[in-house]
């Protein structure tokens, strides 16, 4: 074998030939001024992976500055003295009502697990225990206020189905509700609410007993006790700060506290060192169902409101959903108690200050036309109209998924980013960008995130009186105008009524209108009869000069299947006209049956479509579709006409004569 620079020896192997020997490698000796120098850095000072993972994180330091002013200054509390106030708080809201005390609680730092926290590291309160049990002996480990990204590790670590999707969100399962569950739902019935609540037939307030609710709130305490942490979140609904109310909820689930924390208003750090003792609590235990034997439970599922406890407990379903609306339905009860008008609405404001509240059920347009680039977002769904002028309720927006696009909805989809909750989508197993069109889990998709994740909201969220009051109807059998002036009788009648029109399928497969009723444009969440809410608002309308207008997005030209859709273009240039005030200006004609207002003309929309009958070819079948309409509109308002509201009824007899007359 030859070839190479190596010799073969005689056993077959190779020898080389020897070079000078490699020089020694020396370290720590000073070298001269070299072109190749050593540019490292110091080694950690820490000499364990526990002891360098403690170097990774800071300590929040305490941020209230000590109020000095007036005749004599508080005290400063020093901060461990503050977290076990807190601590304190929260074992109270944690506490059987059997027992003199609440639960050990300790809080944990979000980032470890709660069950090997180290003890040293974290407040402790320890109450006195008369009676020894098994529960007595635990602490439950507090996870307090955690920021988006404590809580995203939380999910991911510890709930099955939660991932980070490809835009940032945080995609989660609502488990088998993906939905809210209305007929379980109850409202305690004592001697306050008895006279207070609308109570009866078209009422959403199904009763439950106080008894009933004290052992579904055990039942939701005992299961939040026996785990080895809860979440609990502090915080506030009403950005109004002379009606704000201070919420606490308990929760089981990452999830749920995240949604919550995107859903209610953000605490400073300031305001959540004195936040104090909660005006409502929510205990969500709905990972654990409830018992069927107990007295008015129709299902596993109970949603239970107690006003007087200023309780809400949710067993057997973790639909997130639940806590904002319940906590809507309380505020229907709470703010009117105030002469706050609580609304189910949107609301934006122009440059000028004019404010418009949209009301809508589902499919009218409401997100749509309440989300303008040419005006403010007050917000999208529930508020409050004070001496003062508007309030958001909430701190963030609830929106609807569902085959989203971002060239239909650009302001939902570029929010949908880190913080944001993605309930129930689908998503590629490998990229994990989410398909929005695709309805496997369910077709209530829903993303929740904070408000100034909305390039033109207004922060704070609040503005002066309302100028105009916009109720929108989808209207598919087509013979309400696609815009009508309201007078304040019709505008009460109207609200009550709360129409819209779904196309709903029938059993040989003819698809044809199906009209939809819901008091105040939100029948689900109100506490007290619907006229009252109407009283209200046209007291207040009429005080502040507001117009009422019913806006129709429905059909023209004939009812579902024979007429169009009105253009989405047109029904803009009508809103636009509202705001502007130009339409106000118009000349107006009344119609039949409804005794609506119509303008003449609208510039850039065709005047033939204005008035319904010039739409259709078929007068005959549109006078027929009218009356029909109109007594659908009288047979729903008969369970309102015998509420007698005003001096000796009067404002009850005005609303019923705004509405069709035949």
């Amino acid at each position: 074998m030859s070839g190479g620079n190596g010799n073969a020896n005689g056993d077959g192997g190779f020898s080389f030939p020897k070079g000078p020997e490699m020089p020694k490698i020396t370290t720590g000796a000073k070298r001269g001024n070299e072109i190749c120098h050593d540019d490292s850095g110091p080694t950690v000072k820490a000499t364990t992976i526990d002891e360098l993972h403690s170097l990774q994180k800071k300590r929040s330091a305490p941020t209230t500055p000590i109020n000095q002013t007036g005749a004599a200054a508080f005290a400063a509390v020093s901060e461990e003295e503050r977290q076990k106030i807190q601590l304190q708080s929260i074992s109270a809201s944690l506490a059987s009502l059997t027992r003199d005390s609440g639960p050990k609680v300790k809080k944990a730092d979000g980032s470890t697990t709660p069950a090997y926290a180290h003890g040293q590291h974290h407040s402790i309160f320890s109450p006195a225990l008369g009676a020894v049990s098994d529960s007595s002996l635990k602490f439950t480990h507090v996870l307090y206020n955690l920021s988006p990204a404590e809580l995203y590790e939380q999910a991911i670590k510890y709930e099955k189905g939660s991932f980070i999707t490809s835009n940032g969100a945080l995609a989660t399962l609502s488990g088998a509700k993906t939905g809210r569950a209305p007929r379980d739902k109850r409202v305690v019935r004592d001697a306050t609410t008895e006279d207070e609540l609308w109570w009866g037939k078209g009422s959403p307030n199904i009763e439950m007993d106080e008894h009933t609710f004290l052992v579904n709130r055990e039942r939701a305490v005992d299961y939040l006790n026996s785990l080895e942490k809860v979440f609990v979140n502090d915080q506030y609904l009403n950005w109004d700060p002379e009606n704000r109310i201070k919420v606490r909820i308990v929760s089981a689930r990452a999830y749920h506290s995240l949604f919550m924390h995107n859903m209610c208003i953000r605490p400073t750090p300031e305001e959540l060192e004195s936040f104090g003792t909660p005006d409502f609590t929510i205990y969500n235990a709905g990972q654990f169902p409830c018992n069927r034997y107990t007295h008015y439970m129709t299902s596993s599922t109970s949603v239970d409101i107690n006003l007087g406890r200023r309780e809400m407990v949710i067993l057997g379903t973790q639909y997130a959903g639940e806590m904002k609306k319940g906590l809507f339905s309380v505020m229907h009860y709470l703010m009117p108690k105030r002469r706050i008008l609580s609304l189910h609405s949107g609301c934006n404001m122009g440059k000028d200050g004019d404010v418009a509240l949209f009301f809508g059920l589902s499919g009218t347009g409401k997100t749509t036309l309440s989300t303008d680039h040419n005006r403010y977002l007050i917000g999208d769904d529930e508020h409050c109209w004070t001496e003062t002028g508007v309030s958001n309720i909430e701190g963030g927006c609830y929106a609807k998924c569902v085959d989203l696009s971002r060239e239909k909805e650009p302001d939902i989809w570029n929010a949908i980013k880190f913080g944001t909750v993605l309930e129930n989508v689908v998503f590629d197993e490998h990229t994990r960008e989410v398909d929005y069109s695709d309805k496997s889990v369910t077709e209530n998709t829903r993303a929740a995130y904070p408000i100034e994740f909305i390039p033109n909201a207004k922060i704070p969220c609040v503005g002066p009186h309302p100028k105009n009051v916009i109720l929108l109807a989808c209207d598919a059998f087509g013979v309400l105008p696609p815009v009508s002036k309201l007078n304040l009788a019709q505008t009460m009648y109207h609200f009550i009524s709360g129409y819209t029109a779904l196309v709903a399928g029938t059993e040989d497969g003819i698809k044809e209108p199906s009209a939809t009723f819901s008091a105040c444009f939100g029948a689900a969440f109100i506490m007290l009869h619907p006229t009252k809410y109407a009283a209200m608002l046209a007291e207040k309308m009429k005080t502040q000069g507001a117009t009422g207008w019913l806006v129709n997005t429905g059909w023209s030209g004939g009812s579902y299947g024979v007429g169009n859709r009105i253009k989405l273009a047109y029904t803009r240039k009508i809103i636009d006209a509202i705001h502007s005030g130009s339409l106000l200006k118009s000349n107006f004609k009344k119609t039949e049956i409804f005794g609506f207002e119509i303008p003449s003309e609208i510039e850039g929309i065709p005047s033939e479509i204005l008035d319904p009958i010039n739409a259709w070819s078929d007068k005959k079948a549109h006078k027929e579709t009218l009356v029909k309409l109109g007594g659908l509109f009288k047979k729903n308002f008969e369970i309102f006409a015998n509420h007698k509201i005003g001096v000796d009824g009067k404002l009850t007899e005005e609303i019923l004569a705004a509405g069709p007359i035949f």
